[in-house]
């Protein structure tokens, strides 16, 4: 039956993959047989996989084919980040101090993701402990060019069909960076909506767990199973949004193509009738990057990595070894005053969203930059990621070497269904499906 279809199961959706097993005209088998299949023929170029065993992806996926639908992503594929506790497979890291290390439990998005069916496909490249030392992992549209990080490799499997969806975690920019640089969508939701026991920390105050799907669709099927929520239709604006464009102040650092993504967005937006106006934020929001990145992250990760700095410190990258250092220097006064600032913004965003439904604002300097030493600069990212707001990229343009660049959408807290049902909107009216993922 399978044969019939005129795409290989792989270049679906999560949507639609759950939809032709529960009308059967799909197995969860095949369905997984044909990951395996467009994995075996890219991933040695893409190197996106890592703990990955084919038999355990098609053991789960047998084992649901006997058995009644379990729930909205029955026989779904799902990738999952390496920081991520899985109990049927290894969690390392990314790191060869936890090298074969192997959880007893899964970690509760992972739990949760099963229970409403999901396949557990396999572990996706990360960055060294979700820093900044990049895996392997290439960019499927280019392979000379980084993927971003550190959700490297649930960005590139996303990108590439070789999975519909998969999960990644955010401390700066680790989602919605490589989802911007592979063209795929990217979403982090408001701080603590997901569970996190089993997730490893690199600041706990920011930490969220995100994800890449290849539509929008898909990124809210996988947000419902995650609140515990039983999927409903997408909600529809009842008028064209009021749509907030700050530019921040970074928009010296971007490169061309970044401003012209947020630019020609907001014009277009504006003739398909959304009301778009310009802003400022206040100056304290000024070098909010710097404290998110430079003070509470590295403290937060000093303290998360103590046992490995006193234990293993020789076997951590030279950049870990930066980070954790940085993080000794920083005084317990420093990391109060900044958390005490990031407080004060979160209080002055709030009105900001009585004025606009949404913010468009740059999600990346630029396009992937070229080589794999490095993944990118965050800081586009981690302004919002500080804030605890709600934040996704939709896959809308492209740089001068034909690699994909996002634009950025700001939701306020707590208010991420409204986010939604805005990005829906300005991906009808501005959207290209060729603009997502790599083409097989």
């Amino acid at each position: 039956m399978d044969v019939k279809l005129k795409r290989p199961l792989n270049e679906l959706g999560a949507v639609e993959i759950a939809e032709k097993i529960a009308a059967g005209e799909a197995t969860c088998e095949a369905v997984v047989r044909d990951c395996l299949a467009r994995i075996a023929a890219r991933d040695n170029v893409v190197k996106a996989w890592v703990n990955f065993d084919p038999e355990i992806a098609l053991a789960q996926a047998r084992v649901l084919d006997r058995g009644p639908r379990r729930g909205p992503l029955h026989g779904v594929p799902i990738g999952l980040k390496d920081t991520i506790d899985t109990f049927d497979m290894p969690t390392e890291m990314g790191s060869p101090i936890y090298r074969g290390h192997r959880p007893k439990a899964d970690a509760a998005c992972v739990a949760l993701l099963r229970r409403a069916g999901a396949i557990i496909l396999g572990k996706t490249a990360t960055c060294e402990f979700a820093g900044s030392e990049p895996p392997q992992t290439t960019n499927p549209h280019n392979a000379a060019h980084t993927p971003g990080g550190s959700s490297s490799g649930s960005a590139a499997a996303v990108a590439d069909h070789m999975v519909p969806a998969a999960l990644g975690t955010q401390t700066g920019g680790s989602v919605l960076r490589p989802a911007s640089f592979c063209g795929v969508f990217g979403y982090k939701p408001t701080y603590n909506t997901i569970n996190k026991a089993g997730t490893w920390p690199a600041a706990d105050s920011i930490d969220t767990i995100g994800w890449l799907t290849r539509s929008i669709d898909d990124m809210e099927m996988l947000t419902s199973v995650l609140r515990m929520q039983t999927p409903t239709a997408p909600v529809q604006l009842s008028a064209p949004p009021r749509i907030g464009v700050w530019r921040t102040d970074l928009w010296d650092t971007a490169q061309d193509e970044s401003k012209a993504a947020v630019e020609q967005a907001a014009k277009a937006l504006g003739k398909a009738g959304a009301n778009v106006r310009d802003f400022e934020l206040p100056a304290a929001f000024t070098g909010l990057h710097v404290i998110a990145r430079s003070t509470v992250a590295f403290y937060e990760r000093a303290a998360c990595m103590a046992f490995a700095w006193d234990r293993h410190r020789d076997r951590l990258s030279a950049q870990m070894r930066r980070y954790i250092e940085n993080g000794h220097k920083i005084s317990r006064d420093e990391y109060v005053a900044g958390m005490k600032k990031l407080d004060e913004c979160r209080v002055l965003l709030g009105p900001v969203f009585e004025q606009f439904d949404v913010l468009l604002v740059p999600c990346v300097p630029g396009e992937a930059p070229h080589g794999l030493g490095a993944t990118g600069d965050p800081k586009l990212q981690a302004i919002w990621t500080a804030l605890h707001t709600p934040s996704m990229t939709l896959p809308t343009h492209r740089g001068p070497n034909n690699l994909p660049v996002g634009i950025q959408l700001v939701g306020q807290r707590y208010e991420d269904d409204h986010l939604f049902a805005c990005a829906r909107w300005i991906w009808d009216a501005i959207g290209n499906e060729e603009m997502v993922g790599v083409r097989p």
